[in-house]
């Protein structure tokens, strides 16, 4: 069923009716508009709740939300001196939220920013101020970029890459268009944005906000979070940045920063998207990376968010059979099962922790040994029970399982003995789309499982 929506006009016009006609108070009138809306099944999420207001006393007749109100005060006086006090303004309202940047977008907001960039030239403080608007304006509107946006963005890039401050201010816009949109990715990467940003890594590597915002805006390039493309140039992507010497330079920034948890949780998230070929995971070790995230594992066990993305990093470099072997002989299965022991309320750190167990379990018998006597299993049934409404940890959970017994039968009493099938089966009973991972696991411990076949509906999708 299509969502419901209504222009901000339509919304504006019933909260103003409820004052006039039916002499309600703003707050009242505004909550009754709401709930009559939201009754009817419309979605809100693009409008802006608020009482439009007058801009001065003399305009009291003409009222609109604040957000455009800085923003026509921004277009009329766009060339003058006091452009910058309203994209300071500007910039506060589009912060507010989704609705408000949304609602300046219908109302020409991106040419009349990107205007003020183009105008800002080499006048540092201005360039600073439109970018930040820039940023703003398009956080979660990527299609506003233009061909013209797009040019500006890579020369400011080039232009400044000295000045750490502009250099974040530009990731950060760099990012919100590349975030669920294909093309604006493709188009950027063509353009070279990937070696602009991995040399900002480089340059400024020792300032803690270009590397969170470089690394953040890379990581976004690797994604396939476009609904709109059947497939989109994630691969590539990760292969480019690792061409201009992306996982050096990530390794070197990471050193640099060895007590900032945010940093390097940044940096391990994004060497896990590049990890994505047999001979980079390998490269990442040769590099010190594994070395590097056994002692920040080690070491950082109770900051939980660091804890899920070096559990990450593992899962990723764990691909190459022999990178798995390097992982357990260090010592990694006992640390996995460690964090996920210190932090079994969280359901992220749950389910990177049983899917790194899963990858070094896969066709390694030996690893296998050393995670059944490290607590592996036990830890990931003990996932399971804490979190079963988090489909992701079951299913990582079953996959470890399943590998576990794949070629040790040996295993199969104990795990049952644990209580496995009766967890496996809740799984079945709860998540539809864990049924295949589940089925697997229990014929494979020897469990009776019912491979049934489901019709759903549609030519040729029958599924057992």
């Amino acid at each position: 069923m299509a969502t419901r929506r209504i222009t901000q006009e339509t919304f504006d016009a019933v909260v103003k009716e409820n004052i006039d006609e039916f002499e309600m108070g703003p707050d009242e009138a505004l909550n009754e508009a709401v709930q009559q809306f939201e009754s009817q099944g419309v979605d809100l999420s693009n409008i802006v709740k608020e009482v439009p207001t007058a801009a001065t006393d003399e305009t009291k007749d003409e009222q609109t939300h604040e957000v455009l109100q800085a923003l026509e005060a921004l277009q009329s006086s766009a060339s003058s001196s006091s452009a910058g006090g309203h994209l300071e303004r500007f910039t506060e309202q589009c912060k507010k939220g989704f609705a408000q940047r949304h609602l300046a977008a219908q109302k020409d907001a991106y040419p009349t920013i990107l205007s003020c960039c183009e105008r800002a030239g080499e006048d540092r403080e201005a360039l600073l101020a439109a970018l930040s608007a820039l940023a703003a304006l398009t956080d979660g509107q990527p299609d506003l970029l233009d061909a013209a946006g797009r040019d500006f963005l890579l020369g400011v890039l080039g232009a400044w890459r000295e000045d750490a401050v502009v250099t974040c201010a530009c990731a950060r816009a760099v990012r919100h268009f590349c975030l669920k949109h294909e093309r604006n990715r493709q188009d950027l990467a063509k353009a070279g944005v990937l070696g602009l940003l991995t040399d900002a890594v480089a340059r400024l590597g020792g300032n803690v906000d270009v590397v969170r915002e470089a690394c953040a805006a890379l990581r976004v390039m690797t994604f396939d979070d476009d609904v709109r493309v059947p497939f989109g140039l994630a691969h590539d992507h990760a292969k480019m940045i690792v061409e201009h010497g992306g996982l050096k330079v990530l390794m070197e920034a990471a050193r640099a920063h060895p007590n900032n948890t945010g940093v390097l949780s940044e940096l391990c998230g994004t060497l896990s998207r590049l990890a994505v070929r047999n001979e980079f995971c390998q490269d990442i070790v040769e590099l010190g990376g594994l070395k590097f995230m056994m002692t920040l594992l080690a070491d950082s066990l109770d900051h939980q968010e660091l804890v899920k993305q070096v559990l990450g990093a593992l899962r990723a470099i764990a691909g190459n059979d022999d990178v798995k072997d390097a992982i357990v002989k260090a010592g990694g299965t006992e640390l996995i099962v460690m964090a996920m022991n210190r932090h079994m309320s969280n359901p992220q750190v749950c389910e990177q922790g049983c899917a790194a167990m899963s990858v070094l379990a896969l066709r390694k018998p030996n690893n296998c040994q050393v995670i059944m006597d490290t607590g592996g299993a036990l830890a990931a049934l003990q996932a399971m029970k804490a979190h079963p409404g988090d489909a992701n940890v079951q299913r990582q959970s079953c996959m470890l399982l399943r590998n576990l017994v794949a070629r040790t039968e040996s295993f199969s009493q104990p795990i049952l003995e644990m209580g496995a099938e009766a967890l496996i089966r809740r799984v079945l009973a709860a998540h539809r789309d864990c049924g295949d991972v589940g089925r697997a696991a229990l014929r494979d411990l020897g469990c009776p499982v019912e491979l049934r076949e489901l019709w759903t509906g549609k030519k040729g999708s029958l599924t057992n």
